[in-house]
């Protein structure tokens, strides 16, 4: 891991040397007390993301944590689709069609994509699928609502105001059970006791109750800690558990794979009864035909954000057998969340933010 977190700083700084080598060369009639200025600024914002991670378990004014932590990972695709935008233009200069704007024209574009991509990230979608179950409960007249979430974030990325606004959307279709997979914290619980995030969580509603596996991240914030935080909320927390609501359905939540001592699926199902509907939420869906071998009725994932933005997405689509959305992997339903949220940069281009919904029927 850290091999890859040296390589990717490696790229991320070289990809801001060439845009800033390219700026220079934009720039050169400008006076001096000018260029010095935006240069300054520049290098500021690219390596903001290296402080504002090195920062997070810092206690620091939460309007100065969360500006330094947008800005610093919101740079990160700055620096993705200016790269992007300047290769094409080096490539017609190549081919003997310099543009003289080059620059100025991949910076616009880069702005405008950067604009659209948080609007979008501002505007979670509402997914509503309706699954059958050919296994009956003690209840079966009205179907099961399900609201189901997953890499929320929470932290100086996702802040309390965000928080408050998620929790009136998932109180809004009136669950009769909430999921969460995974990734509910970003990567510490010191802001979300900062800002007191626990009141917002307290205000989530559904009778049946609100169940949690842990994802990567509550083990990056520091599993103890995470688990000490979600204590205090009203939301259950499934390590490697099997619980059974009343009516009949089990629900296996598995703890993440950062636990290399979590138990096997196959070991899990020896709890559940199979004539009845199991419900399986597993952060990373990874070995998803285990799932289907193992008669799980309905799987939620999350991890992939599908990337979050474009190319990375068709990355994580190479990555993964399912990166995204709804498939039926013979008799078991398998949904994979890009996440109601998202990790650092606050853009969604090529993808959504999402809530989803799962009206089940047993019969």
């Amino acid at each position: 891991m850290p091999t890859f977190f040296v390589v990717l700083i490696s790229i991320y700084l070289a990809g801001n040397i060439y845009i800033f080598r390219r700026g220079a060369q934009a720039l050169v009639a400008q006076p001096f007390g000018v260029k010095v200025l935006l240069a300054v600024l520049f290098w500021c914002g690219a390596l903001a993301f290296i402080g504002s991670f090195l920062a997070r378990n810092t206690k620091l004014p939460v309007v100065l944590a969360h500006t330094a932590h947008e800005i610093g990972t919101g740079w990160l695709v700055f620096t993705l689709y200016m790269v992007l935008c300047l290769i094409i233009f080096d490539l017609f200069r190549l081919f003997n069609f310099p543009c003289k704007y080059g620059f100025y024209i991949s910076l616009f574009l880069t702005l405008s994509l950067l604009s659209y991509g948080y609007y979008n990230y501002q505007h979670p979608k509402t997914e509503v699928f309706n699954i059958v179950i050919n296994k009956q409960t003690v209840h079966n007249e009205q179907p099961l609502k399900v609201v189901s979430v997953s890499d929320v974030h929470l932290g100086y990325g996702t802040d309390k105001e965000e928080l408050k606004q998620y929790v009136e959307m998932i109180n809004a279709q009136k669950p009769d059970l909430i999921l969460i997979g995974g990734d509910l914290i970003d990567n510490s619980v010191v802001p979300l006791y900062e800002e007191k995030m626990t009141e917002e969580l307290a205000e989530l509603k559904a009778p049946l109750g609100i169940y949690m596996v842990p994802g990567n991240h509550e083990y990056i914030s520091g599993i103890r800690k995470s688990m000490q935080f979600i204590n205090e909320t009203p939301i259950r927390l499934l390590r490697d558990d099997v619980v059974t609501l009343p009516g009949g359905i089990q629900i296996i939540g598995r703890d993440d794979r950062s636990n290399k001592s979590r138990l096997s699926l196959q070991e899990l199902v020896k709890n559940i009864d199979p004539a009845k509907p199991v419900i399986l939420l597993d952060h990373q869906p990874y070995n998803l035909s285990d799932t289907e071998n193992a008669g799980i009725d309905l799987q939620f994932s999350g991890h992939t954000h599908r990337g979050q933005v474009w190319p990375v997405s068709l990355i994580t689509d190479h990555l993964f057998d399912q990166s995204y959305g709804y498939r039926k992997w013979g008799n078991s339903h398998i949904y994979v969340s890009s996440g109601l949220s998202l990790w650092g940069p606050p853009f969604r281009i090529g993808t959504d933010s999402e809530l989803v919904v799962f009206n089940i029927t047993c019969k």
